[in-house]
């Protein structure tokens, strides 16, 4: 038995809607993986936060949750939202109070058509649609700040403002370009620098700047909107690309479609210094309406999964989970409703986990 071996604290906010049921299959195929790999292993404390805890307490987390978590290598968190809850509490005071506090400034959102995966666009290869969305995470037009003058007078005015610092846009713009290098892949920044005279102008000009020190690396910039056009006509331009907080929030959903559905896409909110717990979620939300019925999608969880195991330095093992989630569309034998099969939520996670072992047995 390996007495050294490391294991990953992880706290699970499985949160709201189906997002225990897709949280529990996540965590079924890591303590697989672990089994599996016998030098590490995880370490799950589960918190009871999101909207029920709302209705209970009157706060989606406790004062101190934050300060709770501080204790932990990652979060895994399920979904929050819940009909009763309005979204921007279940929204800012939960999921952007954890990537506000730990600084997790770098959303890194996938956009991989996989083997198998159902994709709406005509004559596309996999090839064609592989790419990596990192999104500033930290500030933007998410920041918070505007104001409401005049309530419910005739002359009411709303401001919302979109805040870009330099230390912000400086760092989801290296790290991209850092990732662009590591990885020999293009880089493109999406900004619409047209319309949005100060901000948008200035994140074009820091992508110039700093683009100076990555003489290696190809770039192209486009306009949201014409980049939007291209994700659907030609998804084989992107390969790195970085945006803004809420172009990023569109424009990753629009990559999901293109990619096989919400029931495909995960995320990851990073803290790259590891100062503070990165968190890592599938985002199709907590789908009230098909909760408690055992047919929601697992798979986005599972991918998230697989972004915990690169996160821990365990690429191969990640990169083996994502192949498992191939090789179950693939054989179609067992999916839930939304692709097409008949199979429970529980169903498809027992499924990956069996062709996680199996796989590794024919390998040895």
């Amino acid at each position: 038995m390996n007495v050294h071996k490391n294991v990953h604290k992880i706290a699970v906010i499985a949160g709201d809607g189906i997002g225990p049921e897709v949280i529990n299959e996540g965590v079924k195929v890591l303590k697989e993986v672990a089994a599996i790999a016998g030098d590490f292993s995880f370490q799950f404390t589960y918190f009871p936060w999101g909207c029920e805890y709302y209705l209970e307490h009157g706060k989606m987390l406790p004062d101190d949750g934050l300060e709770q978590l501080m204790k932990f290598d990652a979060v895994y968190l399920g979904a929050v939202g819940y009909p009763g809850v309005p979204d921007h509490i279940s929204l800012r005071e939960l999921l952007l109070k954890i990537r506000k506090g730990f600084d997790q400034y770098v959303n890194v959102r996938p956009v991989k058509l996989l083997q198998g995966a159902p994709c709406p666009l005509k004559d596309v290869t996999r090839d064609q649609i592989d790419m990596i969305v990192i999104r500033e995470n930290s500030e933007g037009e998410y920041s918070g700040a505007g104001d409401w003058l005049f309530k419910g007078k005739p002359e009411e005015v709303v401001l919302q403002t979109g805040v870009f610092s330099r230390k912000g846009t400086e760092r989801i713009i290296r790290y991209a370009y850092e990732l662009a290098r590591k990885t020999g892949r293009t880089l493109t920044s999406i900004s619409k620098a047209n319309a949005l005279n100060y901000s948008m102008v200035f994140w074009d000009q820091v992508f110039e700047e700093i683009g100076q020190e990555f003489p290696e690396v190809e770039t192209n910039s486009y306009l949201v909107d014409a980049a939007s056009m291209y994700f659907v006509k030609q998804p084989e331009r992107f390969q790195i690309v970085v945006t803004s907080n809420l172009f990023g929030d569109i424009i990753t959903d629009l990559g999901a479609a293109i990619a096989g559905g919400m029931g495909l896409a995960a995320g990851a909110n990073l803290n790259p210094e590891r100062i503070y717990p990165s968190m890592f979620e599938p985002i199709h939300g907590s789908a009230p309406d098909i909760a408690h019925q055992g047919i929601a999608n697992p798979l986005a969880a599972i991918w998230s999964a697989s972004q915990i195991l690169d996160f821990f330095g365990h690429e191969v093992w990640g990169a083996k989970v994502l192949d498992v989630i191939e090789q179950a569309m693939v054989d179609k034998k067992v999916l839930t409703p939304d692709m097409g099969g008949a199979a429970s939520t529980e169903e498809v996670g027992d499924e990956v986990v069996k062709i996680l072992s199996a796989s590794v047995k024919n390998q040895v």
